[in-house]
């Protein structure tokens, strides 16, 4: 797995745990920049997608119906699934 990916996979387990919070790996994820430059944009746009609806979904103190934490924890990981297989193939 590509570096950048792992600590990324890191970060969202530590957040799975409730041990840091959604904006913290917000910020980390947009920090990865050189990560998505190395993938195609669309994975930049749909990255920042998720990470905008992530940090919205922290101001609700419980699940909403617009906004499920655990189903945006669930596209993350998909996300880093599919940039990993992205990356491996080229």
């Amino acid at each position: 797995m590509h570096p950048d990916l792992a600590a990324l996979q890191a970060q969202l387990q530590v957040l799975r745990h409730g041990q840091s919070r959604p904006a913290d790996f917000c910020h980390i994820a947009r920090a990865h920049t050189k990560l998505l430059a190395d993938l195609p944009p669309r994975y930049a746009d749909v990255l920042h997608q998720l990470l905008d609806r992530l940090e919205s979904s922290a101001l609700f103190a419980e699940e909403s119906c617009s906004f499920s934490q655990q189903g945006l924890l669930d596209s993350l990981q998909l996300w880093l699934d599919k940039a990993d297989q992205q990356l491996t193939a080229d």
